[in-house]
């Protein structure tokens, strides 16, 4: 971070005093909600509902409080004449967002939502364990009405689920996201019908017996390689893949595995590295600010998704891994080849599960989720009516239908957290990935080479530079943009997935 002029040192000192304490509140908080998801007992629910409900009105309170307004205004002049990546200028812009923001949504409705996602998480997980959604649905009603009630509070021109989606993709508005998804819908269902209609790939190899400590240890042996810094993260297990920093120096992913198929484990490891990657390489001077974090969650979700699928997904990856895989096991993988396993890993089968989906239907996934929760907070959708939504939007877009909501409307925990707005990051992440990739390809030079022989430092090296160290002092747009030279567009992805695909299926 750039050093203050001698007229804003003192105020700007006071400013990151008390940005410090909120975020210390705040990952104190995150800190319990990684133990609810890990290893809490489920007698503690009741207990952490109610700690982490005050930990969060409090982070609001101290980040709300006057003095903060009165001292980003004693900064305002100075930090105007600061170029955008500046660290003063950009602090100031960036905490004047959030703080207005945040001034608009009581505190109270802050501790209610904390208290109501807490409670919903755990109901989401039995109901999901007991295929009984109605167990389900009182928790979600609530979510819905609260993130309504915050919508209004924050304020928006066309629909409240535009207030929403600006806490996780700043700068994004509905009108953006929607033309997006109408372009994937007719790009990828003709393509999908066309795979279909192929000859099938062989994803034998994938399915067997792989040891979930087996399987943990092959993952964890690639993204040390990637870059991963166990000293200062860890790998756990959880019902569904999250990551979450309580700091760059205590970065947690979690996962869950498949005792009987490998991808799910594995990639989804390679997908929260991604995410721990980001963390771990923001710069050290922005932490304890509202700069310590990704630029938004879709510029966060380009990172997972370039590492789980432009890397770990690649030929180039597997001339790598392979032969370490089958030394871990021999049994299931002594004879399968290079060509056949890269295959099996790149297989497009639509499916019912989000994360366990291939690059081409993954974004269909995404596209009725955005839609339905869209419905659902404008309100043109009871929640009474969402599992029989949800099995004909699935049968619509991807074909196949959930024999159970388990494996159906359930499947996800983002509603449970109140995280409506969420899901859109995910397909804007996706996007996002492959003009990054192509960036660092053209700046290094030689990447495939570079992987094919465990070589990620280069990468990491580029994205650390590029994406990583800044945290927040860009808005995502105006950050890929500045390194690709591009705005956003879905072009570069379609042109990825048709070549890559058309490839293996001979279209």
């Amino acid at each position: 971070m750039s050093e203050p002029t001698s007229r804003s040192s003192e105020p700007l000192d006071q400013l990151k005093t008390h940005l410090a304490e909120a975020a210390d509140l705040q990952s104190a908080a995150a800190v319990l909600s990684w133990d609810q998801e890990t290893f809490m007992p489920e007698g503690g629910a009741a207990a952490r509902s109610r700690q982490l409900s005050t930990l969060q009105r409090l982070a609001h309170e101290a980040f709300t409080r006057d003095a903060v307004g009165a001292l980003l205004d004693d900064l305002a002049s100075p930090a105007e004449d600061g170029a955008p990546t500046d660290g003063t200028a950009a602090l100031v812009r960036v905490t004047r967002r959030d703080y207005e923001r945040a001034r608009k949504v009581p505190s109270a409705l802050v501790a209610r939502l904390a208290q109501a996602s807490s409670e919903a998480k755990q109901a989401w997980k039995a109901a999901r364990a007991d295929d009984d959604f109605d167990a389900f649905a009182p928790h979600l009603e609530r979510l819905i009405t609260l993130s309504r009630e915050k919508a209004e509070a924050l304020g928006y021109e066309d629909t409240p689920y535009d207030a929403l989606l600006e806490e996780y993709e700043p700068g994004t508005r509905t009108a953006d996201v929607a033309p997006l998804f109408e372009t994937l819908r007719e790009e990828l269902v003709p393509l999908v019908e066309a795979i279909a209609e192929a000859e099938q790939v062989d994803d034998a190899c994938l399915h067997g017996d792989f040891a979930p400590d087996a399987q943990q240890q092959a993952g964890e042996e690639v993204i040390r390689a990637f870059g991963y810094d166990f000293q200062r993260g860890r790998q756990d297990r959880s019902a569904h893949p999250f990551t979450t920093a309580f700091s760059t120096g205590d970065v947690r992913l979690t996962t869950r595995f498949d005792p009987q198929f490998f991808g799910t484990g594995f990639f989804a490891t390679l997908h929260e590295a991604g995410h721990g990657l980001y963390e771990q390489g923001v710069a050290d001077d922005l932490e304890r600010t509202p700069l310590a974090e990704g630029a938004s969650l879709g510029l966060h979700e380009s990172q997972s998704r370039l590492w789980e699928n432009l890397v770990g997904r690649s030929r180039a990856f597997w001339r790598w891994y392979l032969p370490r895989l089958r030394e871990r096991f021999p049994q299931q993988l002594g004879s399968v080849t290079e060509d056949a396993f890269y295959r099996a890993a790149n297989k497009v089968e639509p499916s019912l599960i989000r994360v366990e989906a291939d690059e081409v239907t993954y974004n269909l996934h995404v596209m009725l989720r955005f839609e339905i929760e869209r419905a659902l907070i404008e309100g043109r959708l009871a929640v009474e009516d969402l599992p029989g939504r949800w099995n004909a939007a699935m049968d619509d877009a991807l074909g196949v239908v959930p024999e159970s909501d388990a494996n159906g409307v359930l499947q996800d925990v983002h509603w449970a957290m109140g995280a409506f707005g969420y899901f859109p990051t995910y397909t804007l992440g996706t996007l996002m990935s492959v003009p990054l990739f192509r960036q660092a390809e053209a700046d290094l030079g030689g990447l495939d080479e570079q992987i094919a022989q465990g070589e990620f430092g280069p990468l990491l090296s580029w994205l650390r530079t590029h994406i990583h160290r800044h945290g927040r002092k860009l808005q995502a747009a105006d950050l890929l943009a500045r390194v690709t030279g591009e705005p956003l567009s879905a072009q570069p992805w379609v042109d990825y997935v048709r070549k890559k695909f058309g490839a293996i299926y001979g279209l």
